[in-house]
């Protein structure tokens, strides 16, 4: 099994301010998170959606997973 890579959890340097990782995955989680709410109203697809807010909190959630993951194996 691998080793974790350990450097995405260190504090980042932003102008001055030191901020935890996460904040700036969860910014960069939007971007994602932004283009599947766009695909799934495009394509009506939200009509099989029975509570909307919970299903984008839990696309948002899986989107910021999945870049922590891809992040962590890449070795941002």
């Amino acid at each position: 099994m691998n080793e974790p890579n350990l450097a995405i959890l260190h504090t980042v340097n932003v102008l001055g301010f030191y901020l935890p990782p996460m904040l700036l995955w969860a910014g960069v989680a939007l971007l994602p998170y932004a283009l599947a709410r766009w695909a799934l109203g495009a394509f009506g697809l939200y009509r099989y959606v029975w509570h909307r807010s919970l299903f984008n909190l839990a696309l948002y959630v899986l989107s910021l997973g999945g870049l922590v993951i891809l992040g962590n194996r890449v070795g941002m």
